[in-house]
């Protein structure tokens, strides 16, 4: 199956209502929250009026968070899927300095050298070309503008407690169904410098999943995928499903993720 993050409309409303969920729990994890906050902090003072986006903003989660850091700023979240841009604009309402637009990361409506600062957060392992995102993002950036690029490692990815646990079983399969290029963290700093751009700072952090519903949709989508091909039969996808909010209950979830963060200027 092709990652549905390809063409997430494709995928469905019901895909687009439990990711655009998935994404506000992600988000509201307190490491991504670190994450998202210390990325932010790292571009410096941003004047009145600057202009920021989005590329890939999905539901808005992230989006959301950097108008209230640059409450002076615009903020635009460039999306291609139409049910994820009815989200975020929902989810957003009221928040005057931020706006979502239908668009092509790879091809956004926005005259050249016109953006101050483009966030990429959780896009590129879900593009089969992140070269022409990251070449967008050169041409409507400023001289001396920010790109950040923030990504799960999803090849270091696992929610096992122990060998041959059938969770770890649903995150390799999530993984290989509902991602790109699990691989794209590791080929940032050459992506970007491939680009035109001079990088700033390279990180990875560390998140540990142990709570419920945060890696949720890893068991639960793979399951029913797995069942929907008759690989497994109900009872089967019912009992991971089971499994998984038990040890969530009981306190012994334990997952896995690396998350990469890339920062860089247009020179």
């Amino acid at each position: 199956m092709a990652d549905p993050f390809q063409d997430v409309d494709a995928a469905g409303p019901e895909f687009i209502r439990v990711f655009s969920d998935s994404m506000e729990v992600r988000q509201a994890d307190p490491v991504m929250e670190a994450v998202v906050a210390a990325y932010l902090d790292r571009l410096g003072p941003v004047p009145p009026g600057a202009r920021i986006i989005e590329i890939g903003a999905g539901a808005g989660a992230v989006t959301r968070r950097i108008a209230a850091r640059f409450p002076e700023a615009g903020i635009t979240g460039f999306e291609p899927s139409e049910g994820f841009v009815a989200e975020a604009r929902a989810r957003a309402e009221g928040i005057g300095n931020l706006s979502f637009t239908a668009a092509d990361g790879a091809d956004l409506p926005l005259s050249a050298e016109s953006v101050d600062i483009a966030v990429m957060h959780t896009v590129l392992t879900h593009v089969t070309a992140p070269e022409a995102l990251l070449a967008e993002a050169f041409r409507v950036l400023r001289p001396g503008g920010w790109l950040v690029a923030c990504d799960v490692d999803f090849s270091k990815a696992a929610l096992a407690s122990f060998a041959n646990d059938p969770l770890d079983a649903c995150a390799r399969a999530f993984v290989a169904e509902f991602v790109t290029d699990p691989h794209v963290v590791g080929k940032l700093r050459g992506l970007m410098r491939d680009a035109g751009f001079a990088l700033t700072h390279f990180g990875v952090d560390s998140r540990v999943v142990v709570t419920a519903q945060q890696m949720l949709p890893w068991v639960e989508q793979t399951a029913r995928l797995m069942e929907s091909r008759g690989q497994i039969g109900t009872t089967l996808a019912d009992a991971l499903i089971a499994e998984h909010d038990r040890r969530a209950e009981e306190g012994a979830l334990y997952g896995y993720q690396a998350i990469g963060t890339a920062i860089a200027r247009k020179p």
